[in-house]
């Protein structure tokens, strides 16, 4: 037997063996979604994303119209047990009790003071949005924007030590990267600060700030020593939450989302919005997702009793509108880039 001809035959004999040794890393490198576990979520998931991108689908979507929207909090990243730009704000309101002194009688102040977690998030919305842009006011934006990036570089979870932005969803990254890779324009609609979210979009995301809609607080232009700035002010000109996340859309994106991601009440109209047929010719294919915070050891249990992030009219109606429920316990292999998540 020649050597060329031995060789054949173990190439022959022995690539069966190599072909299944080989195969999952294969398939590992080609599975977009590798922190999904595989089941019916994920695989609606590839169906919608296949069926708008092939040219030969009915469902096929121009590269123009694949718009994605994604809420922030409790969708890209953690919310519990309070909005991480709340707590952004509880240290600059500390930073500036000095010069209010009656901010110590007064909610949400009060609670923020004394570091009442739980009462301050009994407040509800209103009164922490007004926390909020007392925090934020009377800042250039070139401060504003230094300030949070400081913030996020050393400020870390009271309960899991890490930073914030350590706290953001690894398959929710890897559906965003997806997405992208399949022409889809991907943006940020969120209740929280369009310009605190702006700080880090880009970065940890991978989502431009051009591409942010949030909760929009006034701004004017001033020369400082001749030099010229934009300043925050007090007032609010969008609370882009519930029914102002649709108006926001409008506003910033100007087309109707094909796919919508959230997972509170606060996201029911983004989702009713972007997935709702408009009238018999209204055939375009739409995705509404909705991440169900449903794994207390890894991360967060919550839905219809919580005061942040509360999922119960949405979590109804999901089954009737075709929404995609995530389970974050039963689909998600695990929930934070970094180790032990």
């Amino acid at each position: 037997m020649t050597m060329l001809l031995a060789r054949k035959i173990a190439y022959w004999l022995l690539w069966p063996l190599l072909a299944i040794v080989l195969a999952p890393v294969s398939l590992a490198a080609e599975d977009p979604l590798p922190s999904w576990r595989d089941g019916p979520g994920k695989a609606a998931i590839v169906e919608f994303v296949a069926r708008v991108t092939r040219q030969d689908s009915a469902g096929y979507v121009e590269p123009h119209e694949r718009i994605a929207t994604f809420d922030n909090d409790g969708t890209l990243w953690s919310e519990q047990p309070l909005y991480f730009q709340a707590y952004y704000a509880l240290d600059r309101i500390r930073d500036m009790a000095a010069d209010h002194p009656e901010w110590k009688e007064r909610e949400p102040y009060r609670s923020a003071l004394a570091g009442d977690v739980k009462g301050l998030a009994a407040q509800g919305k209103g009164p922490v949005v007004e926390m909020l842009v007392a925090a934020h006011a009377n800042v250039t934006t070139e401060a504003f924007t230094r300030s949070v990036a400081h913030w996020l570089a050393t400020a870390r979870h009271p309960r899991t030590g890490r930073l914030f932005t350590e706290m953001v969803y690894q398959p929710m990254l890897e559906l965003l990267e997806y997405l992208r890779a399949n022409d889809f324009k991907v943006f940020i609609v969120s209740g929280g600060g369009i310009d605190f979210i702006r700080v880090f979009s880009h970065e940890r995301y991978g989502v431009p700030p051009e591409q942010v809609v949030g909760t929009t607080g006034g701004a004017r232009f001033e020369l400082r020593d001749g030099i010229p700035v934009v300043v925050k002010t007090g007032d609010i000109s969008l609370i882009d939450d519930k029914a102002g996340k649709p108006v926001g859309i409008w506003r910033h994106i100007g087309r109707r989302p094909i796919f919508a991601a959230g997972n509170s009440d606060g996201d029911l109209q983004m989702l009713q919005y972007t997935t709702v047929a408009r009238n018999e010719d209204d055939t375009t294919p739409r995705l509404g997702l909705i991440v169900h915070h449903t794994d207390g050891e890894r991360e967060f249990e919550y839905d219809r009793e919580s005061a942040v992030g509360r999922l119960d009219r949405a979590l109804d109606m999901a089954p009737e509108q075709g929404w995609l429920v995530v389970d974050m316990k039963r689909d998600w292999r695990r929930v934070f880039p970094v180790a032990g998540s």
